[in-house]
């Protein structure tokens, strides 16, 4: 069935069993790719049904289908035309993971980031409007991210607007992790309250005295109860927000589906699609454990196990044990995530102090404000977020954060590129929006062991703000410090000395720069390294001198250049009247950087050593000590 499906247009051709055919041939596909390229595996999985029930019946791409996040759009990818491009998925030069509008016409808005459909969706309802055209615009939203408050906003609009709208709340009952919250307990605190439970007592009497077809009535009722439950109680709150409730509906009954979208099709107004689904169906691995099988690396899909897994420990693991050792013996320490507490390495904090563990859902600028109350009270909140997902939180940093001095600590995780999630998911800005916040002090390791050692500083200042900010993957496999060594704040590390050039590198740059200055040094090259450690303070001390001595300062960072850690530094020697000393800045390009493979993506972007060596190389032979380049 899949191989006869160039386009959406093929599967009005098809009958509702050639459709269940098609599902499965689905899942086969899409396992067999992500079990080589990882991927987003139990989350398209359980879409399946959906979107090819949203593609029968509705007319991609006049009508917009807008796949909030995207981690659920594999299968509407074999079903637009990139059925055989499907082996490139998250490749470089091959198919994104989320849905990409330069990629194909039928993906109407790109995703990556959580709860953006709804209001995107709205948005291009009302341009229909204006433009006189007829098209239909469709929010396929996740029950997590229907926590996140941009959903409700774009919801409160909608409601009020009127407009042609359909939402599409694919319930599996988890986000990446379980679902957390006073809206993931809505239902269950409704269909337990007195009220509730004595109209249904009441009902059940009336039925057992019907003469004659009294129980049978009751059976009936019973077999019905979940499907009343759903009419009831759910849709109060999508009703009170103006939007008319259809379901819940079994997201994996194709004719179910298929027959309540054609209906709803000619529906006027905001509608919600209470659409029921398991997250990783048809795989048992990925049913059994959907949040390891959210996001995953390559693995044996036989057995479900992962493959070439590192040797060496994540930095987020090196966090996660360092933060949780020191709360054993520090009461005030308290741990804050967005729905990611695996990802960030918080479940080792959950499990020895679970009452100073907090998940607030995919909120990320109430985690930071929430840190901030706390840290008014004395406590010493440390708020793991990846830094693509910080950014949603910037205006709290500098309002509720720093503009107090508040102690807050922000472990900013995926820091640089991630790799094959691609620019939704690249953290290259953080060390740019940071460093221009007063009060704040941002760091970055070189390794594991100086992250184990920046956590337990963080945990020991209290003078105000502090982010740390760090790589995904595994760490350098260094030996780590049973107690972590404290950092004087703003002072780097000289790791190598020398007179033609000072390198001045931060974070995952460090060893980079070790290896290209040992190999310039058998060309008579002698290289300075500095392990900056901080972004904000610099080491004043040590990068002064190194300008003086070798008259060229290169700086490193796996940041966008603009306004980075380079810029730093060249601001630095202009407030200290060294105009002279020369100064080149490498860093990641003023673009959006594609997805592949990280060493793939550092070398095309001139970070890895070959390319360190080659502009090091350049910059001593050609620059002399009159001129400025940046």
């Amino acid at each position: 069935m899949l191989e006869r499906v160039s386009g959406p247009r093929d599967l009005k051709k098809m009958s509702l069993e050639e459709l269940g055919v098609l599902a499965r041939e689905i899942r086969q596909e899409i396992i067999r790719v992500v079990s080589r390229t990882g991927g987003h595996l139990a989350p398209s999985l359980g879409a399946v049904e959906i979107t090819i029930a949203l593609h029968y019946v509705f007319d991609s791409p006049r009508d917009k289908i807008i796949w909030d996040v995207g981690h659920q759009s594999y299968a509407h990818k074999l079903l637009t035309g990139r059925r055989e491009r499907f082996d490139t998925l998250r490749q470089r030069g091959g198919l994104a993971g989320f849905p990409r509008r330069e990629e194909s016409p039928h993906d109407a808005f790109n995703t990556g980031h959580s709860s953006t459909s709804i209001s995107a969706a709205l948005g291009m309802a009302c341009a229909s409007g204006f433009l006189g055209e007829s098209d239909h615009a469709i929010a396929v939203i996740g029950d997590g991210a229907m926590s996140a408050g941009l959903a409700f906003e774009g919801m409160n609009q909608a409601g009020h607007l009127k407009k042609n709208l359909m939402v599409v709340l694919n319930d599996n009952r988890m986000s990446i992790s379980k679902n957390v919250g006073a809206l993931s307990q809505y239902l269950t605190r409704l269909l337990s309250a007195p009220t509730y439970q004595r109209l249904e007592s009441e009902v059940w009497d009336i039925l057992g005295r019907i003469p004659t077809i009294g129980e049978r009535a009751r059976t009936l009722a019973s077999r019905a109860l979940e499907g009343i439950r759903g009419v009831f109680v759910p849709g109060l709150l999508f009703e009170e927000l103006g939007f008319k409730y259809f379901g819940p509906l079994d997201g994996h009954n194709l004719e179910t589906l298929v027959e309540a979208f054609e209906r709803l099709k000619l529906t006027e107004g905001p509608l919600l699609v209470h659409v029921i689904t398991t997250k990783g169906k048809g795989y048992q691995p990925a049913e059994d454990d959907a949040s390891k099988f959210h996001g995953i690396g390559a693995f044996d899909k036989t057995t479900g196990t992962l493959t070439g897994r590192p040797k060496a420990i994540s930095y987020t693991e090196a966090f996660g044990r360092t933060l949780a050792t020191l709360a054993e013996d520090d009461p005030l320490i308290v741990g804050i995530t967005a729905a990611m507490p695996a990802g960030t390495g918080l479940t080792h904090l959950a499990k020895r102090c679970p009452e100073r563990f907090f998940d607030v859902g995919i909120a990320e600028q109430h985690a930071v404000t929430f840190a901030a109350g706390m840290a008014a009270r004395g406590m010493k909140p440390f708020v793991a977020l990846y830094s693509t997902f910080l950014q949603r939180a910037y205006d709290q940093i500098i309002h509720d954060v720093a503009l107090q001095n508040l102690p807050v600590r922000l472990m900013v995780d995926r820091g640089g590129l991630v790799g094959d999630d691609g620019p939704t998911h690249h953290g290259v800005f953080d060390l740019t929006f940071l460093r221009a916040v007063p009060n704040l002090v941002v760091m970055a390791p070189k390794d594991e062991n100086e992250l184990a050692s920046m956590v337990r500083t963080a945990a020991e200042y209290g003078d105000g703000p502090v982010a740390i900010r760090y790589p995904r993957g595994a760490g350098r496999g260094v030996r780590m410090d049973y107690e972590p060594p404290l950092l004087a704040i703003g002072e780097g590390e000289v790791l190598r000395e020398g007179s033609d050039l000072l390198v001045a590198a931060v974070g995952s740059m460090v060893y980079p720069a070790l290896e290209a200055a040992e190999r310039l040094a058998s060309e008579g090259i002698e290289v300075a390294v500095l392990n900056a450690r901080f972004v904000k303070p610099l080491d004043a001390g040590a990068l002064l001198e190194g300008a003086r001595l070798s008259r060229r300062v290169l700086t490193l960072e796996e940041n966008t250049v603009a306004g980075g850690f380079g810029a730093g530094v060249a601001e630095l020697l202009h407030r200290e009247g060294m105009a002279d000393v020369a100064v080149r800045m490498m860093g990641l390009p003023d673009r959006f950087v594609t997805h592949g493979r990280r060493d793939e993506l550092l070398s095309e972007c001139g970070l890895d050593a070959d390319s360190i060596v080659e502009e090091a190389r350049d910059f001593v032979a050609g620059c002399s000590s009159g001129r400025r380049e940046e």
